[in-house]
């Protein structure tokens, strides 16, 4: 999609259709030629401007646009959804050229960001592996209320992490006959070349040198070799903080459960199971572009979990890098056994800061459903860095505990611990897994197994994967200090 910020009153914003954001029970006003009109919707009741409401108004009087869309934002506006419900409204139609106008209240860098992530990310359809998909918009551009050229780098940035947010949906959405481990590493190096991120591949072989056998035993029953994929970037300056950010991605591109294998209904969406992985080469994508102070390194560990005569089995003993043992009680908890080493191989490297995003567990949705991430945490100034930073970008992480009491339940008579406890808690002790090898580098564990996927298309959003916490990386990285 082409995007541009234009000069411009209202009335010479051109295109297809134009989107003008609606206070809830408040008629925008346009232009004396239009506003009677608007007055009158706003009147009857036809239209109120709540929350993803739209309205469709052919050739508005006094409009250069051949439509107006009104997109309602409710009381409290949320211009990334109001602006994404109307994308989605448009792309529906067919409009191809779309244009957008804020009014002086709403002109801010934090509105400007929002409104063309919405329009960019609701202009996303999960669709292009279909014979004949549902073309896309071709245009976009925005219009403010005063000087654009304040607005100019809010829109350059949100075009950014649009663009990013919607290559991690790119990953997540492919079937795992085409999104497999090395297919993966070829997108990511394809992305790192053009962004000029620096990249490297570790093999099956460089693995096992390594002594990553928590990682290889996982990978062990699948066809597909494992793969751990490493991007970094380094900031442009020398006078930068001396710590270095490591972001770290579970990618399952397919989740069996292996041995302990999942129920058949609903395991097609098994290929989501790779979007933490995802989430992180976005945000890195970004960051590239960003710039920010501080030196990040992505850190995506790439297996197939599948069922097979050389598969894990349950009560199997594997050493990870860290050196400490782990008895596998269930095969189908194995994002833990990818990350574990790869965590370790992180902190060796010298991540002064460890964030990693996991699809890892049911039982976050359970307690969180599709609405709010778990955050879980050995370290309360990175994470309330990282909430702030996802504040900032309309995401929303919820802390769960993760204290010491939670630890017992790992406890194996055979091994120094166990890959899972009871069914209580099981998304926090999950994480205390992940925590026993973060230590005492501090780290934040971010379970988006609730929010990575969308099961129904949204008003703002398409059905499957979301690309979360894309946006959340990368701010966090620019805003470093």
């Amino acid at each position: 999609m082409k995007t541009k910020i234009v000069p411009g009153p209202v009335s010479a914003a051109a295109g297809d259709a134009l989107i003008v954001p609606a206070l809830e029970d408040k008629a925008p006003v346009l232009g004396a030629a239009c506003d009677e009109t608007l007055a009158r919707i706003f009147a009857s009741g036809e239209f109120k401007g709540k929350a993803q409401e739209v309205a469709l108004i052919h050739a508005p009087a006094g409009l250069a646009a051949a439509r107006l869309i009104l997109a309602g934002c409710g009381k409290t506006p949320d211009l990334r959804r109001a602006f994404g419900a109307a994308a989605r409204f448009a792309r529906q139609r067919k409009f191809s050229d779309l244009a957008a106008w804020l009014p002086a209240d709403l002109a801010g860098a934090e509105h400007v960001e929002a409104a063309t992530e919405g329009v960019l990310l609701g202009d996303y359809e999960p669709d292009f592996r279909k014979s004949e998909p549902v073309s896309r918009l071709v245009s976009f551009s925005l219009s403010v209320a005063g000087d654009p050229a304040d607005a100019e780098a809010a829109f350059a940035r949100a075009v950014v992490l649009g663009e990013a947010q919607n290559f991690a949906r790119d990953l997540g959405n492919e079937p795992s006959n085409v999104m497999n481990p090395t297919e993966l590493a070829n997108r990511a190096r394809l992305m790192a070349n053009q962004t000029g991120l620096e990249i490297e591949i570790i093999d099956e072989d460089r693995l096992r040198q390594l002594g990553m056998r928590s990682l290889l035993g996982v990978a062990q029953g699948s066809a597909e070799p494992p793969l751990l994929i490493i991007v970094r970037y380094l900031p442009p300056t020398e006078n930068t903080p001396k710590d270095h950010l490591g972001l770290v991605g579970k990618a399952v591109t397919f989740d069996s459960g292996g041995i302990s294998i999942k129920p058949a209904d609903g395991m097609e969406k098994m290929k989501y199971d790779m979007c933490g992985g995802a989430a992180v080469l976005g945000a890195m994508q970004a960051i590239a572009a960003l710039k920010p102070p501080v030196a990040v390194t992505a850190f995506v560990p790439a297996v197939e979990n599948m069922v097979s005569g050389q598969a894990q089995r349950p009560g199997d003993i594997v050493k990870t890098l860290s050196g400490k043992t782990v008895e596998v009680l269930n095969t189908d908890a194995e994002g833990r056994l990818i990350l574990n080493d790869t965590i370790t191989y992180a902190r060796q490297l010298g991540c002064t800061h460890l964030v990693d995003a996991a699809t890892l567990t049911g039982s976050v949705v359970v307690a969180l459903g599709h609405v709010y991430t778990g955050g879980y945490t050995n370290d309360p100034v990175l994470f309330d860095r990282l909430q702030a930073a996802a504040r900032r970008q309309g995401e929303k992480i919820w802390q769960m505990p993760c204290e010491e009491e939670y630890k017992d339940a790992l406890k194996s008579a055979f091994a120094d611990m166990a890959n899972i406890g009871t069914r209580w808690g099981g998304s926090i002790t999950a994480a205390w897994f992940l925590r026993e090898f973060a230590d005492p580098t501090p780290w934040v564990h971010l379970d988006v197994a609730g929010t990575a996927w969308l099961d129904e298309a949204k008003a703002w959003m398409a059905k499957g994967p979301t690309g979360a916490m894309v946006r959340t990386f990368a701010e966090l990285a620019a805003s470093w200090r």
